[in-house]
């Protein structure tokens, strides 16, 4: 009979042989990740249901915006990017104990607004706003080593994404008014940049692989316009929010990114729910574009819009992006059970009930929020249950890392 037991053919020696959650980036913030997806959503249906929760330092609203943002999909681009970038140079990013600290500066962010009797305001935004720029400095030492100037451009988005932040904290801290609003907005906008970005790069290779036989299509004139669409829009909503120029630069991203979407031949990836669930989560943001094209005549989509972008398109990118990467980097065969497939399908069901139920049915709107946050518990239960097994030991394969 086989051995079950891993052999080790590197002749390195496993430096985590018990544990391995702070051998890579990705194993303490995908978990982090996944805690922050299941136990964010329960406080907030409950205010929403009009149980009185006081979040602490922030209000309800921005509480749950910045905790989605600046929380769960902050943790997902740190753990990506800290092992993107270690792939790229070489170099191996943060780990063991400074990767530790990195992941505790994140949950303090976390923890303390929930407290803020235990601390002044200004300290606990500052413990928050720190965590972004720490990435950026962990980021940018292995590519300045290398010289990787290509992946330059990851460093001053995850820093202007501590400026979005800031903003936030700025209105909490009452030193500005409506700064909350731009925050949000550039903080959604630079995460669609960088799912644009990265989309471009690894969706089309990641599909061609998986499908031997089926080649994608690319020109560098649509990808180019639907990054730089994106760009512009970051400005306008900046500048000119709920202006006509919105609608137009919208539009305009809408028809680059449906065309760039459509070129990697989504309705054949069917056979791999590691390749649907980022296809549908692109297309997710195509339709965001749209709608929110549509949200400056019809203000009532807004939301509606915000939420394909977020639930839709980040929510189910992250999610495949983080199941993809914790399989490949602990040495697993690129696939997953039925429990993830089915926790890829309830991600996308949860955007259905949130954005497309209220267009066509707007008094069910309550119900299809609930309904939709469920949905969102239940697949992110799965993911933890299946993944943190996954995150915590090492490698399958007896592999370092």
């Amino acid at each position: 009979m086989q051995s079950s037991v891993p052999i080790n053919l590197s002749g390195k020696r496993d430096p985590n042989p018990g544990m391995a959650l702070f051998a890579r980036g990705f194993r303490p913030f995908f978990l982090l990740a996944g805690l922050a997806a299941l136990f964010m959503m329960g406080p907030w249906l409950a205010m929403l249901s009009g149980i009185t929760w006081q979040p602490g330092y922030f209000d309800p609203l921005n509480w749950h915006r910045h905790e989605m943002l600046f929380g769960y999909t902050a943790a997902v681009v740190a753990g990506f990017l800290l092992t993107a970038v270690q792939n790229w140079t070489g170099v191996p990013t943060v780990h063991g104990k400074p990767l530790m600290a990195l992941a505790l500066l994140w949950l303090a962010g976390r923890i303390v607004p929930l407290f803020p009797a235990t601390l002044p305001d200004w300290l606990i935004a500052a413990l928050d706003i720190s965590f972004l720029p720490a990435l950026g400095i962990a980021l940018a030492i292995p590519l300045l080593k290398r010289r990787q100037h290509k992946n330059y451009l990851f460093i001053p988005i995850v820093l202007v994404l501590a400026i979005a932040n800031l903003l936030m904290h700025l209105q909490q801290l009452h030193i500005t008014q409506d700064t909350a609003r731009y925050g949000m907005l550039l903080g959604v906008n630079l995460v669609i940049m960088l799912i644009v970005i990265m989309g471009g790069r690894v969706i089309p290779f990641f599909t061609e692989r998986a499908l031997p036989g089926l080649k994608t299509q690319s020109w560098s004139a649509v990808d180019n316009a639907a990054v730089d669409t994106v760009g512009l829009l970051l400005i306008a909503d900046l500048l000119f929010p709920d202006s006509i120029w919105i609608a137009l630069i919208c539009t305009l991203a809408f028809i680059a990114n449906t065309a760039r979407w459509l070129g990697w031949r989504p309705w054949k990836t069917g056979t791999a729910p590691l390749l649907w669930v980022l296809h549908l989560g692109y297309g997710w943001l195509v339709l965001g574009f749209a709608l929110k094209a549509l949200s400056m005549f019809r203000p009532e989509l807004t939301t509606i819009a915000v939420h394909a972008f977020t639930l839709g398109g980040i929510g189910s990118l992250t999610l495949g992006m983080m199941a993809r990467v914790a399989t490949g980097h602990t040495g697993r065969q690129m696939q997953v059970d039925i429990e993830m497939t089915f926790s890829f399908a309830l991600i996308h069901l949860a955007t259905l009930f949130r954005v497309i139920l209220p267009l066509f049915f707007p008094d069910q709107y309550p119900s299809a929020v609930w309904i939709s946050g469920v949905l969102w518990i239940a697949a992110f239960g799965i993911f933890l249950i299946r993944f943190i097994p996954i995150l915590i030991k090492p490698r399958a394969d007896g592999q370092p890392g």
